[in-house]
């Protein structure tokens, strides 16, 4: 389960059937949603835990949360930006940032704020969102002021962009295609992850974004350790660990945990740990 997926789902209450049967197809390790529409976080989805950002206004509206697996250890983050936007840090196939991205289309975006959380956002990362610009860099057929933005972004601070010439959105009145739901990356990620878009809107306009490592096999998803405590023989553990306090209090910290580390193996092998 180390795959992250990417959904615009224009209402997360009223679309949680569809959340539900994107979680049954792909069982991702972590949801980055945009346009939310929520106003509280008394929100749920089983066995998974939920972090949000709500859009300030007077309705519900925008908005962006990171649903993470329950087994899976992971902590957010503290943004420091007013954009829409929430990150965590997972554990997946190694420890990533994972990080939920909305720019609204009327809604101007300064460089400033966008050079500002990629300050904030410990590599290696993920950054997945709708941002609403166009470039034929992700097969538009035409720039935006917003899609040159973004350009500009990934230039600045050596990002890669998952995406090719997927189609990631469908516009409704015009019935025409177009791709402004993007998957970026960190540069030591690149050669490890692939981006495929799901074939189902699910009841919103944006198709989901599928993000999978290669290094993964499903086969070896991520599971806590488990040590069998009770069977060692912690009586001759004790006798056997001859550490020197001495030996430690006069050594530097590398030298006090290099002599520990050398000290210890042997005697949890003669107690069986």
């Amino acid at each position: 389960m180390a795959t992250p997926i990417s959904r615009n789902c224009r209402g997360f209450m009223n679309k949680s059937s569809e959340l539900k049967d994107i979680i049954n197809k792909h069982n991702p390790a972590c949801i980055a949603l945009q346009e939310t529409y929520l106003k509280t976080d008394k929100h749920y989805i089983r066995n998974y835990e939920i972090f949000s950002k709500h859009h300030i206004q007077d309705r519900a509206s925008g908005g962006v949360a990171l649903l993470a697996a329950s087994h899976i250890p992971s902590m957010s983050l503290n943004l420091n930006t007013n954009l829409q936007a929430v990150a965590i840090r997972i554990q997946m196939q190694s420890l990533v940032t994972v990080y939920s991205l909305y720019l609204p289309p009327s809604e101007r975006i300064s460089q400033t704020d966008l050079n500002n959380l990629i300050s904030q956002l410990p590599s290696p990362f993920i950054i997945l969102g709708d941002l609403n610009g166009h470039s034929p860099f992700w097969g538009s057929t035409d720039s935006n002021s917003r899609g040159l933005q973004i350009e500009q972004f990934l230039a600045d601070h050596n990002l890669y962009l998952l995406n090719s010439d997927e189609k990631t959105h469908f516009h409704l009145p015009t019935r025409t295609f177009h791709s402004v739901h993007l998957a970026i990356s960190s540069q030591s990620l690149l050669p490890f992850l692939n981006l495929t878009v799901d074939n189902d809107l699910y009841n919103s306009d944006h198709f989901p974004l599928i993000v999978t490592d290669n290094r993964h096999s499903p086969a070896n998803s991520y599971r806590p350790p488990k040590y069998i405590l009770n069977v060692a023989n912690w009586e001759k553990f004790t006798s056997l660990s001859n550490i020197n306090s001495e030996t430690i209090k006069s050594s530097s910290i590398e030298q006090a945990l290099s002599y520990i580390v050398n000290s210890i193996p042997k005697t949890l092998v003669e107690c069986g740990l």
